[in-house]
């Protein structure tokens, strides 16, 4: 067993599960750690995908009375009901453009440049989002209307962009469309669940022959690693959005992003296919 490899794969781990559900691109985040630790091969893209399962197996633990009360309630509750058919429509949108426009984004736009020119762009939507009145409508996730889900989908659609952010991008379009800061925030986590597993499964099957049976134990530390790390975080962001709001990660997404092309820019840092 390859001991740096399983070194890599758990760095990258945590490096998603701590990013995953913050809006500062865990995709962007991984392309640019992938790159500096020498892994960024083809194999390397599906296990940074694969790996977002473990992220996602932390929501469904830390919502499991949720989850479990959605479960039990399908067939007798509106409310269940109405929860389900809002994270249906909200993940319809980036699927079909995904499925449209996926390929061609990864071959033109998964690269360190783009990645921090996007981390810099978003960073100033999120600053501006942060600076207009909240006019709020939606207090719950439970008093989303279908509506309200369908303008967080489209607005989750702007994450197939690598360093936009699927959370920045879903909880600053919940704040723009009237939701709560939780409600947004706990929408993004439930809207992750059927988003993130269903990317993961599809580049798992297109992918699949380039993995073997020595690949298990990378997976399973990366998805391990995952796990540990965002459920650390989503608990930590819970507490903190009680009192604050989401400056403080444009700021790093500022700062980050302007570290990537000042050293890309001055060849500091020799980052692969940086173009």
């Amino acid at each position: 067993m390859d001991l740096l490899l399983l070194a890599k794969a758990l760095v990258l781990g945590v490096v998603e599960g701590l990013t995953e559900f913050l809006p500062i691109s865990s995709t962007g985040h991984l392309i640019l750690v992938g790159d500096l630790i020498g892994f960024n091969d083809e194999k390397s893209k599906i296990f940074k995908i694969v790996i977002q399962t473990g992220a996602i197996l932390a929501i469904v633990w830390e919502y499991r009375a949720k989850f479990g009360h959605v479960l039990v309630g399908l067939g007798s509750e509106a409310a269940a009901r109405r929860f389900v058919a809002n994270i249906a429509v909200a993940f319809v949108p980036a699927a079909v453009l995904g499925l449209a426009f996926g390929d061609r984004i990864k071959a033109a736009l998964f690269k360190p440049v783009p990645v921090a020119v996007a981390l810099v762009v978003g960073a100033f939507v999120i600053l501006w989002a942060e600076r207009r009145e909240h006019r709020v409508t939606v207090q719950t996730v439970d008093d989303m209307r279908w509506q309200d889900a369908l303008k967080v989908g489209f607005a989750q659609a702007f994450a197939l962009i690598p360093g936009t952010s699927r959370s920045g991008a879903t909880i600053i379009g919940g704040l723009l469309f009237g939701l709560s800061r939780r409600a947004a925030t706990e929408f993004s986590f439930f809207l992750a669940v059927p988003t993130l597993v269903a990317a993961g499964a599809y580049e798992f099957y297109r992918n699949r022959a380039l993995l073997d049976v020595q690949d298990l134990g990378m997976l399973a530390v990366g998805m391990a690693a995952a796990f540990v790390s965002a459920f650390l975080c989503v608990r930590w962001l819970l507490r903190y959005i009680a009192s604050h709001d989401y400056s403080v990660f444009a700021w790093y997404r500022i700062v980050f992003g302007a570290i990537v092309l000042v050293t890309a820019y001055t060849g500091i840092v020799e980052w692969t296919a940086s173009g």
